[in-house]
């Protein structure tokens, strides 16, 4: 089986991957080295299947993730889920110290997600942004300049890096959802719990009108446990609405709320029904 994620080698996509993998399949492992890319190599037929992440506790949801899924990637459904918790080091080639680092660099999520810690213990390195944070790792072992990145312990022993500083993440409970991502004719692999869901195309201005599409689900006792809105791209105001829901769309309740939202929106795709997953590492 071919699995694509989120590249280089050493990111917290791939520890994901090999934690949630089923033990008896035979991997390779594809690195892509963005998000879009590593979902639209689903679409594209080019993967079996695809790890990336989602959302994460301190920063909230990826973006990117969900905007590929709500748009360009129509045949690909979200296939299960796991949550792994996200532990960054501070790291820089072999005998650079950490009171000589002038430059931080990382996925803009980690940056974020450790700014207390910069703020604290360097103040004034300056922050620059990486496609994932393996890359990241990869560029501070590279460096000839006081350079440091913010990333997994896996990618400083993969690259050559050294530990300057661990768990440096603002709060200890940092903790990230990467789903699985699969065809969207794959059947499911083991009894649906959740569901993803993305909506729009309703009369949005008005006052209530969330609240009435949202009763579908309430009235037939369908817990909601996340809803987030994205802009559509067509001017101000109008949004698409993301939401998770307990709960396999085999589920008479499930499946009667989302035949009666789908009357009440223009728009109702259902971006996956699937099981989470443990997240213990076969390795």
């Amino acid at each position: 089986m071919r699995v694509a994620f989120l590249g280089p080698a050493g990111t917290f996509a791939e520890e994901a991957l090999r934690a949630s993998a089923p033990g008896d399949a035979e991997i390779e492992e594809v690195p892509y080295s963005s998000v879009y890319e590593t979902v639209m190599a689903v679409q594209e037929g080019e993967v079996d299947r695809a790890v990336v992440p989602i959302e994460n506790s301190l920063e909230g949801a990826v973006t990117a993730t969900l905007d590929a899924l709500a748009g360009e990637a129509d045949r690909v459904r979200i296939a299960a889920e796991v949550v792994r918790p996200i532990e960054h080091c501070l790291v820089a080639r072999p005998g650079l110290g950490i009171e000589a680092v002038r430059q931080v660099v990382s996925h803009p999520q980690a940056i974020a997600q450790c700014a207390g810690f910069l703020r604290e213990r360097l103040p004034d390195a300056e922050t620059a942004s990486a496609p994932s944070t393996a890359d990241a790792v990869r560029t501070a072992a590279r460096a000839t300049e006081p350079l440091a990145a913010l990333g997994p312990r896996l990618a400083a022993e993969l690259y050559g890096c050294d530990v300057l500083a661990e768990d440096v993440q603002d709060v200890s409970d940092n903790a990230t959802r990467f789903v699985w991502l699969a065809p969207a004719d794959t059947p499911p692999e083991a009894e649906p719990t959740k569901t993803s869901i993305v909506f729009w195309g309703f009369n949005d201005e008005s006052p209530g009108a969330l609240v009435r599409v949202l009763s579908e689900l309430a009235d037939r006792e369908v817990n909601l446990t996340k809803i987030e809105s994205r802009p559509r791209r067509v001017r101000l105001g109008h949004y698409m609405f993301f939401a998770d829901l307990v709960g396999g769309t085999d589920d008479p309740a499930v499946r009667e709320a989302l035949d009666a939202l789908s009357e009440r929106v223009q728009t109702l795709k259902v971006l996956g029904s699937y099981p989470v997953l443990p997240g213990e590492s076969r390795r």
